[in-house]
């Protein structure tokens, strides 16, 4: 507590550096509004910028980068060891993720950043990220486990969402449609990569602390991005704030995992004949493969998992909630699905579509590309040079200078979208015969781009369509009168508040 006394007795005896303060904050706002670019000032950088925007960081940014064509520099204060080029040029991203893709690993700094992730593939590098990156795709690809995926899918939206939502339609109940499909890829994603459901979605809304700390870690990973690096090292050494938050997630998480962990361990021991198909029952197989053994074998377990449920829950609930909101202000949109729908229907006699039955709905593809174009899970991603680097627009990267790309930007350019950016409008991503329009990935930035693209986005697709295809044709969601929807400050695009709906069954589906 030294620390914060003398800050206190410094601003007490110095009050004309609050005055100072106060009018630098006034006079950068003022700016803002002019001419749209945030000021970088001497000393303090573009810090007064950051704090008059940090309530809607992700709208500040577009509205200075379409100022300023695509690219601009943000200095940090006096004791930031870098500066950053925030940008939403595709020419810069393809540069970076792509052409030059050697020259911007993770890295150590990265790595310290997300060290909650330890050195599971989002973190790692090298060896370590291609043998992760291989097993990832090898069990993807497997199909025992698509068809395990698939069964799993079918059952939780037969025995789990659909007689929820009905219950909540009868009731006429206010719910949290966000929180709704949060609690649905939790359970999904834990079936897949633990091969055990957590029971996360049911009627009485449980309380799961595995889902609440990794909604507290992805908050705070956030403000790591946007505080000052000496408030960040502050905390930490006072344990206080973001920091206390932090350890106290962690703690969570690394017991929920090794519960889940030891469970595994004692239903595979208890199992003969084929093995479950499963993430961690792949890497228990192959212990030898990855070369290490106990402790250290279970910290690579841990850290694999963790990173595969954030990528697995939170990306595709995020998709969903901002896809089903906007429906709800498309009617034409949702007329469109509901006749593709209807167009069609499952054939098996369980009511769920099969695989090849959901490739077939391409308006719903094209409904949900657009979705994600608006409202990319991840909206925005941090890189450094390992070596000096000049991206396509010109500027300058290297150990002095990082890399921040917006997503969320990038898909309300002018520039790289057309004059209807800001349009939800499914028929961009359909040629005139009706088939599926292809962009890149470093214009269409929703799965990442280049080798590090989501191994995951096929897997994803499917799980969106098969939720909407259970559940448009049996209900109709309202937001509720007086709702307010905006971004949650977080690394995955949640809604701050969540999607408050009614819900209202069609009839007979």
């Amino acid at each position: 507590m030294e620390a914060v006394s003398w800050l206190l007795g410094f601003l007490g005896r110095y009050p004309e550096f609050m005055v100072s303060l106060a009018c630098l904050l006034v006079l950068s706002y003022r700016l803002k509004r002019r001419h749209g670019l945030p000021t970088n000032w001497p000393v303090i950088g573009a810090l007064p910028a950051i704090s008059v925007n940090a309530g809607r960081v992700h709208e500040w940014i577009t509205e200075f980068l379409s100022a300023a064509g695509l690219s601009y520099v943000i200095k940090g204060p006096w004791g930031s060891p870098v500066d950053a080029i925030v940008t939403a040029d595709p020419a810069n991203v393809a540069h970076v993720f792509t052409t030059n893709f050697g020259n911007y690993p993770k890295g150590e700094e990265f790595a310290a950043l997300f060290d909650v992730l330890g050195e599971g593939i989002f973190n790692a590098d090298g060896e370590s990220w291609a043998f992760q990156r291989r097993k990832t795709h090898a069990l993807l690809s497997d199909a025992r486990f698509r068809a395990s995926v698939a069964a799993s899918t079918a059952c939780k939206l037969r025995e789990g969402l659909v007689p929820l939502l009905d219950s909540l339609a009868a009731s006429g109940a206010v719910v949290d449609l966000q929180d709704v499909f949060v609690r649905l890829t939790f359970d999904l994603t834990a079936m897949f990569v633990f091969g055990l459901d957590p029971g996360c979605l049911a009627a009485d809304f449980p309380s799961i602390p595995f889902a609440t700390a990794m909604d507290a870690v992805e908050e705070v990973l956030f403000y790591r991005h946007i505080s000052p690096v000496p408030w960040l090292r502050l905390q930490s050494f006072l344990k206080i704030g973001h920091s206390k938050k932090m350890s106290k997630a962690r703690q969570v998480l690394d017991a929920s995992i090794a519960e889940f962990i030891s469970l595994r361990r004692e239903r595979s021991a208890d199992t003969t004949g084929d093995a479950d198909a499963d993430l961690l029952t792949s890497y228990l197989a192959c212990q030898d493969e990855v070369g290490k053994e106990g402790a250290e074998f279970d910290r690579f377990l841990r850290d694999t998992t963790l990173n595969i449920m954030v990528a697995g829950r939170d990306t595709t609930s995020s998709a969903l909630t901002w896809f089903f909101w906007l429906l709800t202000k498309q009617p034409d949109v949702e007329a469109r699905i509901l006749a593709e729908l209807r167009d069609h229907p499952p054939s098996s006699g369980a009511g769920h579509h099969t695989a090849a039955e959901l490739k077939r709905l391409v308006y719903l593809h094209a409904a949900l590309s657009e979705s994600l174009r608006l409202y990319p899970p991840v909206p925005f991603e941090h890189k450094a040079a390992a070596r000096p680097d000049t991206l396509p627009s010109g500027a300058r990267v290297g150990p002095s200078r990082r890399v921040i790309v917006s997503f969320y930007s990038m898909g309300r350019m002018e520039a790289v979208w057309g004059k209807d950016c800001l349009e939800f409008r499914p028929e961009r991503w359909l040629t005139p015969a009706g088939r599926l329009r292809h962009e890149p990935s470093y214009k269409f930035v929703a799965f990442n781009v280049g080798p590090r693209t989501c191994l995951g986005k096929h897997l994803a697709f499917a799980q969106m369509k098969a939720v909407v295809a259970a559940v448009l044709p049996r209900f109709r969601v309202e937001v509720d009168a007086g709702a307010v929807v905006r971004p949650k400050l977080s690394i995955i695009l949640h809604m701050k508040d969540g999607l408050k709906v009614r819900v209202h069954k069609r009839g007979e589906a």
